[in-house]
């Protein structure tokens, strides 16, 4: 009886190793593989004037992304599309990065 459970405590201590093994000979391949991938000579992408990028978006591009909004929306309106500015975003950041805790700064009761 103590023999078998000795022969099966073997037995799952080679399995462990057999699969280690392996384990390390696929994170092996796997990292000689993406090392040659990274020193294969990226493509080289062609620069031209095909098309251009200018400041503001043109009304045209407005006019197409709001039909196409629409379209997929439903009788919804746009009411105005402009740039927003950023104050909320650095009032979230300054109560993000206070050292008092709570949100009334006083801390746990």
């Amino acid at each position: 009886m103590v023999t078998d459970a000795i022969f099966k405590a073997l037995q799952v201590y080679g399995i462990s190793i057999v699969i280690s093994v392996l384990v390390a000979v696929l994170i092996k391949i796997m990292v000689s593989v993406t090392g040659r991938m990274e020193k294969t000579k990226p493509l080289d992408i062609p620069t031209g004037t095909v098309c251009p990028v200018g400041l503001g978006v043109p009304d045209e591009d407005v006019a197409a992304l709001s039909a196409a909004i629409f379209a997929a929306m439903g009788p919804h309106r746009i009411l105005h599309i402009a740039p927003t500015s950023h104050g909320w975003a650095a009032g979230a950041r300054a109560s993000q990065h206070s050292h008092t805790p709570g949100p009334t700064g006083r801390g746990p009761r």
